[in-house]
């Protein structure tokens, strides 16, 4: 069994949340692998400008969590470890790249509903909760 190391983030604008969309038709969070060297840091905001063209966006400090899965790739079994973290961007300008067939902006409850996966939904709650407490110093 491979394990492979990923970082995601919710990437918030205002009091909306940006949801990508796989080909395969699930709808997820901005993520990608860990490169090596990279700081989970350095690796969200690289793919959050490869994935969505976002660049003027800033991590909101303090956030973190974590989760972890399993999928086949061929014959191997990997171990997915994913690292979470919170992105407050500055625009709601997405250009979409290859990885993805479409994006949406949703408030908090459209966008839990619209998550495909418990994992990310788990997730979204958490930054929710988060940002609750945070809100005037955040989204303001």
């Amino acid at each position: 069994m491979k394990n492979e190391y990923s970082i995601a983030a919710v990437v918030i604008y205002d009091k909306e949340y940006l949801l990508l969309k796989y080909e395969m038709g699930h709808w997820g969070l901005v993520k990608g692998n860990k490169e090596e060297k990279e700081t989970p840091e350095e690796t969200i905001m690289r793919e959050l400008k490869e994935e969505t063209g976002i660049d003027n966006a800033q991590i909101i400090k303090n956030f973190e969590e974590q989760y972890e899965y399993y999928y086949k790739l061929k014959d191997d079994l990997i171990h997915k470890f994913v690292k979470c973290l919170l992105i407050k961007s500055k625009t709601k300008k997405v250009d979409l790249s290859y990885e993805h067939v479409d994006y949406a902006w949703l408030p908090f409850e459209e966008a839990l509903q619209r998550l495909s996966h418990k994992n990310t939904k788990k997730i979204l709650k958490k930054a929710k909760e988060f940002l609750s407490t945070q809100l005037d110093r955040f989204l303001n």
